[in-house]
């Protein structure tokens, strides 16, 4: 059973392969902001649900008959002080939240879309929203500065990351770590196995 991964994000590509899971990975081109303004407003689970599905639909529409198979579309979105934050994309939005947010606990959402596209046919999709509690630490400015330098921050939703150079600044998670790096395994376990297909099958490691 080949799943193919609607993103081009690292992360989500490294989680599965620590699962045993090499995914095919086609990138959706979803105009994110687009789809977010066409929704109106939504409630930070929705939205990423909303995204994901987006994703996964995409690809299952550009590709057509070529995938047999799943599809899996992921988003992910960041809330504190009840403000949603995904990609800060420039340094300094980055660290204006890295400011604000050091310290202290926010949430952070994971939105799952999977189609079952057995034998080249969209057979109807699932959806699965994860969320986890983030506490990070009291990272001093210089921290800060030489976070966002690398670049890291500035590509993923929250400004930071817990499987690579923001780890250290993360005190603790509540909740499904792997819902922060953005793909709950636990969840996708569930969604392959509503499909009548067993986990275990997706191995190909």
């Amino acid at each position: 059973m080949r799943l193919v991964l609607a993103s081009t994000s690292p992360a989500r590509l490294a989680t599965l392969r620590a699962a045993g899971v090499e995914p095919l990975t086609i990138s959706p081109g979803v105009d994110e902001d687009a789809v977010v303004a066409a929704a109106g407003h939504l409630e930070p689970a929705a939205m990423v649900e909303l995204l994901a599905r987006a994703k996964a639909e995409a690809v299952a529409e550009s590709h057509g008959s070529t995938i047999d198979g799943l599809i899996l579309g992921g988003d992910s979105a960041f809330v504190i002080d009840g403000i949603i934050h995904g990609k800060p994309h420039l340094p300094e939005v980055a660290r204006e939240r890295w400011m604000r947010q050091r310290g202290r606990t926010g949430v952070l959402y994971s939105g799952h879309w999977l189609i079952d596209h057995r034998g080249g046919g969209n057979h109807g999709g699932v959806g699965v929203v994860t969320h986890a509690d983030v506490t990070f630490a009291d990272v001093t400015d210089a921290e800060i500065d030489a976070y966002i330098a690398t670049g890291e921050p500035l590509h993923v939703a929250g400004a930071f990351t817990i499987d690579s150079l923001g780890g250290p600044f993360i005190e603790s998670i509540i909740g499904d770590p792997h819902t922060v790096v953005g793909l709950s395994l636990p969840a996708l376990r569930n969604m392959v196995r509503s499909f009548g297909i067993e986990w275990t099958d997706l191995w190909n490691r």
